[in-house]
């Protein structure tokens, strides 16, 4: 196609009736304060949707609409336009034919792109309209990092190697210094590591190499492998950022350091360990964006959310959050702070460590080192005067105590446990040796969770169930009679061939009765537990991750690890 021809996109909108006019009026005036993009202006304030807009534009420019969802890259093509001017120009090399280049484009009315484009690429394009969601979510995907940190590291490697290698040059050792091979390195893969949206990095020394995975969606992935001689210069640049002791290899360190990736600042948890090759290290990253801290954002159910936010609006009491490590407990419970943080309200929190900084909250941080730990920080900041209190975890019982203690004296308690399901977390607590009254009268609801995989809506498919899986639904299943259609993932670009693309939280919630109440009291804990699994009946962890595999959002396979009883 030739050089394309420019578009009022607000009138193309109203003529294929996407909107009306008083519509386009108030994205116009949106636009003209703000600056930002009129289509971006329309789909966020609910106009016309990112598809309508797209489609609109390709049928006035008669030019075809790509659903990037449903197409398969070819990632060596896409490389040859360079990810910078892919960004730049919101566009993405497709294709290549003998002719020409097939280029996918938010805005092929833009007539600087489109020049640039053809000068770039020395060839003549042909364009196709695609949405820019998918179009960044494409790019975040095709241009991973992978054979620039291997290059990198093979640098890093390469200038070890060398007998006149300058340390403190290499090292980076001053912070200002950004060009040093191992600043380099790190910044490289703290790059990809929030492109894909990875919640961890894990540095791994082996016998022979050096491993470099992330956890993404709850599972880890390969990233790289390089020589095992660059471990030490990462390791030890890494606690130079993080403040740690350079000098001591023998024992596990905790620290963090803050960066900026495109714009977002992300904060950085460290933890070093000894291993039989060296030291290996785990980063969590924590993007500091507060904004997603919202109760209405985590997909409870609507009842359960209506039943939780009852509780955490009492004046008093304890309100626990349950699941094993990374079922999402700390999003929860900031969440819930977000919410009751008012000028009328003190919040203090007990943290270790302090992952994300709320403003207007009193944010405090256990320090083992000076014997700083969450009783003693507990009841200091209950002679603050606070209205709220969030209890990081009950680590132990004179933790658990005090928490109560301060939820039976006139202050809202929000803390974590780590149990199974919501019915056994008042029997952990007084296994933990906290007297059955306390319990009784200070708890008011326990919160379960999990996080599930999503199954990857660009290669979701039929699935057919395994014998043991059919054993299972038979086992949980209502009415095992009633015929249901499962799906899964194949597995492609979208998704890194996993069959899975995002996560979704499941809950269940036991608000304590007077009768749990009286239950907790009883010397027989089996009676408090029949009775909180009789109040819980179809509304459970299990029930609502079967719910997701029969309405075919989340696979067997995935649905299947939250219940103890799946068997390979």
């Amino acid at each position: 196609m030739g050089r394309p021809e420019k578009i009022r996109l607000g009138e193309i909108l109203v003529k294929q009736n996407y909107m009306n006019a008083a519509q386009l009026e108030q994205a116009l005036d949106e636009q003209r304060k703000t600056g930002r993009r009129l289509g971006r202006v329309i789909a966020d304030r609910g106009f016309a949707s990112e598809r309508q807009i797209a489609e609109a534009v390709a049928h006035q420019l008669n030019i075809p609409y790509l659903d990037l969802g449903q197409y398969e890259l070819d990632a060596k093509q896409v490389q040859k336009l360079p990810e910078v001017q892919a960004r730049r120009f919101r566009s993405i090399l497709l294709e290549e034919k003998p002719n020409c280049f097939v280029i996918g484009m938010v805005d092929p009315s833009d007539v600087y792109a489109y020049d640039e484009l053809v000068r770039l690429l020395k060839r003549d394009i042909e364009i196709v309209v695609v949405q820019e969601s998918l179009l960044m979510q494409t790019i975040d995907r095709s241009y991973r990092l992978t054979d620039e940190i291997s290059s990198l590291a093979l640098e890093l490697q390469e200038d070890i190697d060398s007998t006149s290698v300058d340390l403190a040059s290499l090292m980076g050792a001053d912070l200002g210094i950004d060009d040093a091979p191992v600043v380099k390195l790190l910044q490289t893969i703290f790059e990809d590591a929030v492109q894909v949206r990875a919640s961890d990095i894990h540095i791994e020394p082996q016998e022979n190499k050096l491993l470099i995975r992330f956890r993404i969606d709850g599972v880890m992935h390969f990233q790289t492998q390089s020589d095992i001689k660059i471990v030490s210069a990462l390791i030890m640049r890494l606690k130079i950022m993080a403040g740690l002791d350079i000098s001591e290899k023998r024992l596990p360190q905790d620290g963090r350091f803050g960066f900026t990736v495109k714009n977002k600042a992300v904060d950085m948890r460290i933890s070093t360990m000894p291993t039989q090759y060296g030291e290996t290290v785990v980063m969590r990253l924590l993007i500091q964006n507060t904004a997603h801290f919202q109760l209405d954002h985590l997909g409870m159910p609507p009842a359960l959310l209506a039943s939780f936010r009852k509780m955490i609006h009492r004046p008093s009491g304890m309100v626990l959050v349950t699941g094993p490590t990374g079922s999402g407990k700390t999003t929860t419970l900031y969440s819930a702070l977000s919410e009751l943080n008012t000028p009328e309200t003190k919040v203090i929190t007990v943290e270790d460590p302090v992952e994300y900084r709320l403003a207007g909250i009193i944010q405090t941080q256990v320090n083992e080192k000076i014997e700083l730990d969450f009783p003693k920080l507990l009841r200091s900041i209950l002679r603050q005067d606070p209205d709220i209190v969030l209890l990081g975890e009950m680590r132990d019982e004179e933790t658990a105590q005090t928490g109560l203690r301060a939820a039976m004296t006139g202050h809202l308690v929000l803390s974590t446990l780590h149990t199974n399901d919501a019915s056994t977390a008042p029997v952990r607590l007084i296994d933990m040796g906290v007297p059955r009254f306390m319990v009784a009268m200070s708890l008011l609801g326990v919160l379960a969770q999990r996080l599930v995989r999503l199954i990857c809506t660009h290669c979701i498919e039929d699935y057919t169930p395994t014998e043991s899986q059919r054993a299972w639904l038979n086992q949980v299943m209502p009415d095992p009679t009633i015929k249901t259609s499962f799906k899964h993932g194949r597995g492609c670009q979208h998704c890194n061939r996993t069959g899975y693309s995002g996560r979704v939280g499941l809950y269940e919630f036991l608000e304590m009765t007077n009768e749990l109440s009286m239950a907790a009291n009883m010397q027989d804990t089996n009676i408090f537990i029949q009775k909180a699994r009789e109040r819980l009946k179809g509304k459970t962890l299990r029930d609502q991750s079967l719910q997701l595999a029969i309405q075919g959002k989340s696979s067997l396979d995935e649905v299947m690890l939250v219940d103890n009883q799946f068997e390979e």
